[in-house]
This record gives structure tokens, C-alpha cells and sequence, in this order.
């Protein structure tokens, strides 16, 4: 398992600085945003992160011209157009840069297509439609030797997959190469009734993982039980990244720095513990 940080929640005034942090504390990657200005603004950022550390991933979509899409589940058939075009760019970024993939949560909000009961309900729908979608992205994925990650969010940000086992019941359909979850630590605290339970269901789908408390701050700052989830993805094989996803507690950008800098070593002591 190795560590990762969000670019955006890393110490330091530019890119290099912040990847320069990153590295001189340790950190195994950096997770890029994908909402910034499309691939073309992807690559700048990789290239003052890469002579740092590597690419571990990206998180989010946009389309060919930079705009937000996450739209896959959309009624409007351009918008999921969009979405999956700038899938396909994103991922051949992540194939250039050996990125382990693209992070998705397929929709946010309520859904946007219509009830068509009797002949098909709404979850129904949803699901052919990104199986659908899947079926188109994953084989550009796989050609990439990269990954298109699902994530599951809590209730009050996402209604399409809310726990692991919904992504896996998707990837089950779509039987394609290319895919697979992310587990995210904080979404499963409000999902979940067993995050090590859940994360065990899913072995051999579980190629990343998004680390917060409970309190959406960094680990450490809450109540979830690390050591358990992490002995959970030792057991399944879990060799991935582990990318922190999350707000720095602090009243100055000196406290947010030396308390990333401590929950560093809290993450790293919980992930010895989980292998003894």
C-alpha cells in the first residue's frame, strides 16, 4: 500500500513546491484534479509533479473543451457524449503518465432520467446506462493499461452508488476489462455498516482508495478504524495507492502543514499495525 496526496490539499505556493513537500515526507504520489482545464492543463501539472513523484492517479472528469462532466447517467444523450469523451481523453493521459486510473462517481445529486414503469424503473435505467458506458470506456482503459475507477459516495452527495457492492453489481454486468473501485473511507463510514466486510466483497475489484476521517478532515482526526480497513485490504491483496481525499485541519497554512505532516505517520503507523 503506498500513500498519496491530493495536489490541491499538499503544502507549498506552486506545483513543484507542493510536489517537492509530498516527496521530502514521503508521500508515493500525487493525485491530480481533473476539473482545472481539461487534459492540456493535466499534462502542465504532471510535468512539474513527475520529476517529484508519480502521477498515482485523477480524480474526476471533464470534457474535450475543460468543462466539468460527470454527467454519464444524464437524459440528455450529449451530455453523456461529453462525459465519456473526456473519459477517453483522461485516460490516455493516465496511460501516458502510468496513472492507475481515472476516479469517477458516475452522477451527482438525484437522478435526471424518467421513470419509464412499467417497462423500466429508474434504477434499471441507470444501470444499462452505465454499463453501457462502461462497455465503451473500459476496453480504452485497459488499452492505456489503466483503470476507470467507480466511487461510491455517501447518500447526500450521490444516489446511483452509494456501497461498494453497488459498483460491483455494475461491473458484474458490463464484464469488461478496464474497470474497477475505488474505496473510500470516509463514504463508507456513512454507507457501510462493515467497512472491512465491504472492502472484502469486492476482492480483486478494489484497485484505489480515498482516505478522510469521519470528520472529512485528515486521518487521525476522528473516530474511523484504520488498522481494520487497512488489515482488510492486506487481505485481499490491496497493493495500490492510497490517496488522501480531504480538508487539513488548521488555522494557518504552518498548523495544516505540520498536521498533514503528523497524520503522515499516524497513516503509516495504522498501516504497521494492520500487518502485525
Amino acid at each position: 500500500m503506498k500513500i498519496a496526496l491530493q495536489l490541491s490539499l499538499t503544502p507549498g505556493r506552486t506545483v513543484k513546491d507542493k510536489a517537492k513537500w509530498a516527496a521530502d515526507h514521503g508521500v508515493e504520489g500525487m493525485e491530480l484534479w481533473a476539473f482545472d482545464g481539461g487534459v492540456d492543463a493535466l499534462r502542465r501539472t504532471a510535468d512539474d509533479v513527475l520529476p517529484h513523484l508519480p502521477v498515482s492517479s485523477v480524480c474526476g472528469n471533464c470534457d474535450v473543451g475543460g468543462e466539468r462532466a460527470m454527467d454519464f447517467l444524464h437524459a440528455d444523450l450529449s451530455r453523456r457524449r461529453a462525459s465519456i469523451e473526456g473519459s477517453k481523453a483522461i485516460l490516455a493521459f493516465c496511460g501516458e503518465v502510468g496513472a492507475a486510473g481515472q476516479i469517477i462517481p458516475p452522477i451527482f445529486g438525484d437522478p435526471s432520467v424518467p421513470d419509464l414503469s412499467p417497462v423500466m424503473d429508474i434504477p434499471e435505467l441507470e444501470d444499462r446506462l452505465m454499463v453501457a458506458a462502461m462497455k465503451e470506456v473500459g476496453p480504452v482503459a485497459a488499452a492505456h493499461k489503466t483503470l476507470f475507477l467507480l466511487e461510491p459516495l455517501n447518500r447526500y452527495e450521490q444516489h446511483y452508488l452509494r456501497r461498494q457492492t453497488d459498483a460491483l453489481r455494475v461491473i458484474r454486468r458490463a464484464k469488461v476489462k478496464g474497470v474497477g473501485i475505488i474505496s473510500d473511507f470516509f463514504h463508507m463510514h456513512i454507507e457501510e455498516t462493515d467497512t472491512p466486510a465491504a472492502i472484502r466483497a469486492c476482492r480483486g475489484h478494489v484497485r484505489h482508495v480515498h482516505l478522510a476521517d469521519n470528520t472529512r478532515n485528515e486521518p487521525g482526526t476522528g473516530d474511523i478504524d484504520f488498522v481494520k480497513g487497512f488489515s482488510a485490504l492486506k487481505a485481499i491483496g490491496f497493493k495500490g495507492y492510497m490517496a488522501y481525499e480531504c480538508a487539513i485541519s488548521g488555522a494557518t497554512e504552518k498548523q495544516k502543514a505540520g498536521n498533514l505532516a503528523k497524520s503522515l505517520e499516524f497513516v503509516r503507523g495504522c498501516v504497521r499495525r494492520s500487518r502485525a
